[in-house]
């Protein structure tokens, strides 16, 4: 039987089935390179049969790579040898020659850009699909693609032995994942975010400062100590001797609240009630804090330096804010320290922690050196000032209110790209 012999219709027939071999093998690779390994880890998890298939094959991307290039090279020469067959019968010599360059186009946009286009925004269908034909053919070519596959890697394996195995994820990377890829509701999506900055905030940042500890000094008046513990706003108070730093016990008003109709409430019974004072070191990082309060079953902790002296108080609620956010709906209207003018300035306490006044007010004053507004005034202007001044911190001017001591009690703040009042219109014009 000559090759004229061959019937036009079935020429015509090998080349739309040869076309869509092609096409299959393209897609298919596009398909599986394409799929997300997590969640086809996740769906494998599930029991999920197309999944455990495409996992196996992704095991040995040499083996599977092999079979679907074998495949395709096979079905894309055959095409090319029909198709020239084909000229030749239609327009001779110029068939022949024109063949390869018709065929190319008609690969091109059918059997490669578009089911690679299509393979690779429905990776996950794809290649659920083409999984269960492609373990078949690769049984069946098993010996080619071992040969294939063993000429190949004896050039490629010296290219590969810096590359590292693992495929986890950085903290960077996950962080990618999480606000961009993840389909999460957009408080969940804040939460975790929050959880991966834990280990760049330290508890220094939220603590509340020595000057704003309410303890109770044990050397004070039984009277003083009854309206301390009676109006108290918190549950845990530093128990202490004349200074911070001689910190006797943490009480819990709880334990108490059976002593406090009793007139033979005494100081001694106070220091048993106390439990032993829990202290950390400054610039512990949150994550590390979080997992100590859990080990060690307490809620609060006193923050410490190197040389033993108290800097603030720490508490879990406070980490647990970091994370879920404030536990108020409006945190602006609740921070004390804040105190908006109906100019549109604000009157904010020198001890106020910066994070705060940048979560409360959506600013973004620097908070990679000191952690309060007195501390930050004092490093822009170098020195304590005798008098009232003003000054400029990137966007924001400020007024210093109050000065005691070394300590600027009180400044006024405005952010200069918005229009405020009279008075701070005069300050803004004069150059701060």
């Amino acid at each position: 039987m000559t090759l004229d012999a061959i019937p036009m219709s079935f020429l015509w027939g090998s080349l739309g089935v040869l076309t869509i071999l092609s096409a299959y093998f393209s897609g298919s690779e596009t398909a599986l390179m394409a799929l997300n390994r997590y969640r086809l880890k996740h769906l494998v998890n599930e029991g999920n049969l197309s999944a455990l298939k495409a996992s196996e094959l992704l095991e040995r991307p040499d083996r599977l790579l092999g079979v679907i290039l074998i495949g395709n090279n096979l079905v894309n020469f055959s095409a090319a040898t029909v198709a020239s067959m084909i000229g030749a019968r239609l327009y001779g010599d110029i068939g022949l020659l024109a063949a390869p360059w018709v065929l190319t186009f008609i690969f091109l946009i059918f059997a490669e850009i578009g089911p690679k286009t299509l393979a690779a925004n429905r990776p996950e269908a794809i290649s659920f699909i083409s999984v269960h034909a492609l373990k078949p053919i690769l049984v069946v070519l098993n010996p080619l693609v071992v040969a294939a596959n063993w000429a190949s890697n004896l050039w490629v394996n010296p290219f590969l032995k810096d590359v590292p195995e693992d495929d986890q994820l950085t903290p960077e990377e996950f962080r990618t994942v999480v606000n961009e890829g993840a389909d999460l509701p957009g408080q969940h999506q804040s939460m975790v975010l929050s959880i991966l900055d834990l280990d760049e905030v330290t508890v220094n940042d939220i603590m509340v400062p020595r000057a704003e500890i309410v303890g109770v000094n044990i050397d004070a008046d039984m009277d003083e100590i009854f309206a301390i513990l009676a109006n108290s706003h918190h549950t845990r108070l530093p128990i202490y001797r004349e200074d911070i730093n001689d910190v006797l016990g943490i009480l819990h008003l709880r334990r108490l609240t059976r002593h406090l109709n009793s007139d033979s409430l005494t100081k001694e019974d106070i220091l048993v009630l106390a439990r032993e004072p829990y202290f950390v070191p400054e610039g512990t990082p949150l994550h590390t804090q979080l997992v100590n309060f859990q080990k060690n079953k307490r809620r609060s902790a006193l923050v410490v330096d190197e040389y033993g002296d108290v800097q603030g108080l720490v508490a879990l609620d406070d980490i647990l804010e970091e994370i879920v956010g404030e536990f108020t709906s409006d945190f602006a209207a609740n921070v004390s320290e804040i105190h908006p003018q109906d100019d549109g300035s604000y009157l904010i306490d020198g001890l106020a922690l910066l994070r705060d006044v940048n979560r409360a007010l959506d600013w973004e004053l620097s908070i990679s050196g000191p952690r309060t507004l007195n501390g930050l005034l004092l490093e822009q202007l170098e020195m304590i000032p005798e008098n009232n001044v003003c000054c400029r911190i990137g966007p924001y001017c400020v007024e210093t209110m109050q000065i005691s001591g070394n300590v600027i009690k009180t400044a006024r703040l405005w952010d200069s790209r918005k229009k405020f009042g009279d008075s701070a219109q005069a300050l803004e014009e004069s150059g701060i």
